[in-house]
């Protein structure tokens, strides 16, 4: 079960919180949950360059508060904190409704202070770097010895397309460590994108296991 699954979605509830917690009226969670992936759209377009890792989103009657998690959180703030009250404009302009009743936005920035720990920051430096053309082994290879020497216990990198430039699409694994999936009590982090390289679309997915929880 733990090969097949969403290792962040399968350990919900056990090791790891649910990342949007609120509670919908009848007949509004459609919309709050198009809202939620708006939203989310929103912070990975503006924070692309401070290193975003996830968002919390809650909830309450008239309020909605966002936990922030990034590698570099003065970008977030900018100067005397110009940036997040522009980032908060944004913000509630799209989740203002046609009643006209404004929601008061609360923005909490928390700092991710080992980034090469994070799935997420892992896979876009490796996708930046294959785009730009760099042998794809040399970037996995540089991102599994900065994960080791981050402290982490196992991390798998799994490509998946025309890798390099090869005219036959292929799957490459590449292991460090030891990756327990189907270990609810492991805390793994992971993440996955496509990207578009000149030759065409390169899967990408990885895996960081830092130990077990409890």
């Amino acid at each position: 079960m733990g090969q097949k699954v969403n290792p962040v979605g399968f350990r919900v509830g056990v090791t790891q919180a649910a990342r949007s917690m609120w509670f919908a009226p009848k007949g509004q969670y459609g919309s709050l949950l198009l809202q939620d992936k708006k939203l989310r759209a929103l912070l990975n377009q503006e924070l692309k360059n401070a290193g975003l890792v996830k968002a919390e989103i809650e909830r309450s009657v008239n309020a909605l508060k966002i936990t922030i998690f990034v590698s570099r959180p003065g970008v977030v703030i900018g100067k005397g904190g110009s940036s997040l009250e522009a980032l908060k404009k944004k913000i509630e302009a799209l989740v203002a409704d046609n009643k006209g009743e404004k929601t008061k936005i609360d923005i909490k920035v928390e700092e991710v202070k080992k980034p090469d720990l994070s799935a997420k920051l892992v896979a876009e430096r490796i996708a930046d770097q294959l785009v730009k053309r760099f042998p794809h082994r040399r970037a996995i290879s540089q991102a599994l010895e900065k994960a080791t020497a981050a402290g982490a216990k196992g991390i798998k990198i799994q490509l998946a397309g025309r890798i390099g430039g090869a005219e036959i699409s292929r799957t490459e694994k590449y292991f460090e460590g030891s990756i327990p999936t189907q270990t609810l009590r492991s805390n793994i982090d992971y993440f996955e994108m496509p990207i578009h390289t000149k030759s065409g679309y390169v899967g990408i997915k990885v895996w960081i296991y830092t130990g077990q929880l409890f």
